[in-house]
């Protein structure tokens, strides 16, 4: 399940934001709000769920 404070990466090929990752700020009706951030710049896009996969947040991390 994807609720807001998730973390998501966009695996749609047909989007510009392919491979990107963000938070997501809200859900409804089937659409998501992410959130990007980038260093100078931040952007809030609205998806579809099938354009999202869940991220591990955790991975990477020593235990």
């Amino acid at each position: 399940m994807i609720f807001p404070g998730s973390a998501v990466r966009v695996k749609d090929q047909g989007e510009i934001y392919y491979g990107f990752q963000g938070l997501v700020q809200r859900v409804t009706d089937g659409k998501v709000a992410v959130l990007f951030e980038g260093g100078n710049w931040d952007k809030l896009i609205t998806f579809r769920l099938s354009q999202l996969d869940l991220v591990d947040a955790t991975a990477g991390r020593a235990k």
